[in-house]
């Protein structure tokens, strides 16, 4: 079916604001056969531009003009036609420009190709930089600067391979995964990254299909050890062993706003949520917030699309064995998950990457989706909260001390202006939605006008270094605030 529709949600309560969702409607973003999309201000004008990754065809970079999206691709380096499974924005080369990390399936030549941003146009640096990888089904990348070293590492979930972690050393990367415990050769599909036992280090939790366990990777300095047995995160709430099951993308999210990251698994089987009790535990309460559903998921995607004050979740079906699995679009009520997604959503053959990401700078989180099916559907839906409500939000972005590289894993938490009492928590993310990215600020609404106080955490080299902006009126500006962590 057709996504040329307004997605009306309808309110479980009387308290709720009914939110409205419609397809942008431009031509050129109603696509079949799209696997992969990546957001990132690639031309520096202040809004978020869209890679879109084919699963067949050839790839797109839409450059996005106050909300009118131009597909660019063929002017700037990007048109490829190879078949595309992941792609990640970083700037690698620290010069204030997010570069171009692609993924392509298995064929003549490397399965990954680093494209270097000069000033709007690509450059294929795959060889100068050692990247070149002959083989292996790529499936989640994620830059993040691991060793607290200051230049953004790489590392790449592999379906059929050792997973890979590439050190940056002024641009040249060299695999260390086997020398610091990371080369899982189970199969890896999906990976976040986060500081889960908040002792300064960047941890990892990392997805496996068909009966594999999943790893949560406890970063010990010089080494990785897997903790998911002992932290009961092993099989992400889905069945032990079962070779027909499996978690495809793990998100971490402050759940129940405590400012701790909880862990979320969209799986192949009954989904998973657990919350994070601190002191490296963490409980199950799937079937408690109803979100245990047993299908076949693999993407997750956290927002407050509503600015109560919770984060919401988008979960997307799959298309696997002929079958096309339904999405869902979950309220957080701030104690369950209300699904409450609209007919016109539950009808809809199966998409990819998911993404939550404010494209027309209204203030509020707008919906982006890839087709993964043979039908066309718009690929950009509008957030049509109302504009009072749709201000009331913060935008931050991290970045190094020298205002370039995006800080992955930092945490940001905001509080009522002068107080300790806490509005919301998020993580700047390195990949939500399978085989997707978003290297844009970090959006948090906020349930009153009044001014807050942003704080961000950064972990790195067993420290947790804090950032800080005092007395800030959400929706002054629709610039992102941004906030510089050193070392």
């Amino acid at each position: 079916m057709m996504r040329g529709v307004v997605l009306i949600l309808v309110a479980v309560s009387a308290s709720a604001v009914a939110p409205r969702f419609e397809p942008v409607q431009q031509p050129s973003l109603i696509v079949a056969g799209t696997l992969v999309n990546a957001f990132a201000d690639y031309d520096g004008d202040g809004d978020p531009d869209m890679f879109v990754g084919s699963a067949g065809t050839v790839n797109r970079l839409y450059r996005n003009d106050n909300g009118t999206f131009t597909d660019v691709a063929a002017d700037v380096g990007l048109a490829d036609a190879r078949p595309t499974r992941g792609a990640a924005w970083g700037d690698f080369d620290a010069d204030g420009d997010p570069d171009l990390l692609v993924g392509f399936a298995p064929g003549a030549g490397s399965v990954l190709r680093l494209l270097r941003n000069d000033r709007g146009k690509f450059s294929d640096v795959t060889t100068q930089a050692a990247l070149v990888v002959s083989a292996g089904a790529v499936r989640q990348p994620a830059w993040l600067d691991v060793d607290g070293d200051g230049d953004l590492d790489l590392f790449v979930a592999f379906r059929d391979r050792a997973d890979a972690l590439f050190r940056n050393d002024k641009g040249t990367f060299t695999d260390i995964a086997h020398a610091v415990g990371l080369a899982d050769a189970r199969k890896s599909v999906g990976a976040v990254w986060f500081d889960f036992d908040e002792d300064g280090d960047l941890d990892a939790y990392v997805a496996h299909m068909d009966g594999d366990a999943n790893a949560l990777y406890r970063n010990e300095g010089a080494r990785f050890v897997d903790v998911a047995e002992g932290a009961a995160l092993a099989w992400g709430g889905r069945a032990p062993g079962a070779r027909d099951n499996g978690t495809v993308r793990p998100c971490a999210a402050d759940v129940n706003g405590d400012g701790r990251f909880d862990l979320f698994a969209a799986n192949y089987g009954p989904n998973g949520l657990f919350l994070n009790q601190g002191g490296g535990r963490f409980d199950d309460v799937s079937a408690a917030w109803g979100i245990a559903l047993d299908s076949r998921y693999d993407t997750c995607a956290f927002a407050d699309f509503d600015h109560d004050g919770h984060l919401d979740l988008y979960v997307n079906g799959t298309v696997t064995g002929g079958t096309s699995y339904r999405d869902h679009l979950f309220r957080n009520t701030g104690a369950a998950f209300e699904d409450v997604t609209p007919d016109g959503v539950r009808e809809l053959q199966a998409d990819h990457g998911a993404q939550w990401v404010d494209i027309d700078l209204d203030g509020d989180a707008d919906l982006a989706l890839t087709g993964a099916g043979q039908e066309p559907m718009p690929l950009l839906f509008r957030n049509l909260l109302a504009s009072a409500d749709a201000a009331r939000a913060v935008h931050v972005r991290v970045v190094d001390d020298r205002r370039h590289a995006t800080r992955a894993g930092a945490e940001v938490r905001i509080y009522s202006a002068g107080t300790r009492r806490l509005l919301g928590s998020r993580l700047v993310d390195t990949g939500s939605g399978y085989d997707a990215q978003n290297d844009t600020p970090v959006h948090v609404g906020v349930p009153s006008g009044s001014r807050v106080d942003i704080e961000v955490t950064f972990p790195a080299r067993g420290r947790r270094i804090v950032s800080s902006k005092r007395n800030v009126d959400p929706g002054a500006s629709r610039r992102p605030i941004v906030i510089a962590v050193g070392r």
